[in-house]
């Protein structure tokens, strides 16, 4: 069975054996045509977070899979009750990401990708969080001592759109998009006044809360993709090259330049 939560959103229940209990940290976790790695990518992390000094859920948001990814998620969960699945329906990994961490029940919200589920990313942002009073932990790809190990012209587009950033919001980081980590209840206000989807809504979320001046702080992380992007670089353009048009727009002037339909 599956219930409407918001427009066009759909949740897919979990088996009757849910945890209603609410947990320390919600994952959240957009996918898209995933079906090869899904399964495993689940089972592996959760076996790395057994020794978790955390409760945890972990929300798979589905985003228009035209593959099995559907199918398998809702197996998934109905065998664990610590996973929820919904979709949104449509293509736009922002939507999803900002639908799932809506509906995150956790203090802290973990965003992370199908083909990282990096939990030690995980334990040195909890530590920054709960000993060190930091809002927002971003798990940089470009800052010293980390290791992209990406093809070449991937780390180039991330430090195109860095600089993009850099110039047309006054971005102070060194990476947006990827692992994060952050209280939900310091930032959810942030999260809910981002108003530029599919792949911009993290640089969205990163920059407002830079801007608004919460406690944040971004530290290195050894990146190690399972897969291709499901999604090839070169079709993610032309929208990336809009969203920032309307995040220039939005964050400079405070009106969307190209207003959605």
């Amino acid at each position: 069975m599956s219930k409407v939560v918001s427009d066009n959103v759909i949740e897919l229940e979990n088996h009757r054996g849910a945890d209603t209990r609410r947990p320390d940290v919600s994952i959240v976790i957009p996918v898209y045509n995933e079906q090869a790695i899904l399964s495993a990518s689940l089972s592996d992390l959760r076996e790395k977070l057994q020794d978790a000094d955390f409760t945890y859920e972990i929300i798979v948001a589905e985003n228009g899979s035209t593959d099995e990814t559907v199918r398998i998620a809702r197996e998934f969960a109905a065998r664990h009750p610590e996973i929820k699945v919904f979709s949104v329906g449509e293509p736009n990994y922002g939507r999803a990401l900002k639908q799932g961490i809506l509906q995150a029940r956790g203090d802290f919200v973990i965003c992370d990708e199908i083909d990282l589920c990096d939990t030690d990313f995980y334990r040195a942002a909890m530590q920054k969080m709960r000993d060190d009073g930091y809002e927002l932990v971003v798990g940089s790809k470009r800052l010293s001592g980390s290791h992209d190990r990406r093809p070449l012209y991937r780390r180039a587009a991330t430090q195109v759109l860095n600089g993009m950033l850099r110039v047309a919001v006054g971005f102070r980081g060194t990476d947006t998009h990827g692992l994060k980590a952050f209280r939900r209840d310091a930032l959810l206000d942030v999260v809910e006044s981002c108003v530029v989807d599919k792949d911009m809504f993290a640089s969205e979320f990163v920059v407002r809360t830079h801007r608004a001046d919460r406690r944040w702080i971004e530290i290195p992380i050894d990146l190690v993709e399972k897969r291709p992007p499901s999604v090839h670089l070169f079709r993610r353009v032309p929208n990336v090259l809009k969203n920032m048009v309307r995040l220039t727009g939005i964050i400079r002037f405070g009106r969307d330049p190209l207003p959605r339909k």
